[in-house]
């Protein structure tokens, strides 16, 4: 079932208030991953391919200490290989356009010091009731 009009303007507003609200949180929960790296992936893949000889090389000659370290570089390899891309630079996503006007913002209790989501929907919620009809 598809959104309505005024479910649709809701659910933007709330998503800019999540972006200029809590824009750490969406950088560190966002889909947005970057481009692989396939030398990293090809130096990993090699890395545990090396630890994967060396365990095999630690039983053959029947020392454990040498498996040992070849599980610890095995390891190193495919976490190396399947570790996400470091990002450079700034991790801020900047905040989404508002398409409302200074002059059309609601004035309010708690727009003085910028008020958050929940006050918002309370203020309109309360227009509502008042019959205002402004959205």
């Amino acid at each position: 079932m598809p959104l309505s009009e005024q479910e649709q303007r809701l659910l933007d507003e709330m998503e800019r208030s999540l972006y200029n609200n809590d824009s750490d949180f969406v950088a560190t929960v966002g889909t947005r991953r970057g481009r692989p790296n396939y030398t990293l992936i090809v130096l990993g893949v090699l890395g545990a391919l090396v630890g994967i000889a060396v365990i095999v090389a630690g039983v053959i000659f029947r020392q454990p200490l040498i498996g040992v370290a070849g599980f610890v570089l095995m390891l190193a390899g495919a976490l190396f290989a399947i570790a996400p891309p470091q990002r450079r630079g700034s991790t801020h996503i900047p905040a989404a356009p508002s398409p409302r006007s200074s002059t059309s913002r609601p004035t309010g209790v708690g727009k003085a010091h910028g008020g958050g989501l929940m006050d918002r929907l309370n203020e309109r919620w309360d227009r509502r009731q008042d019959g205002d009809g402004r959205h």
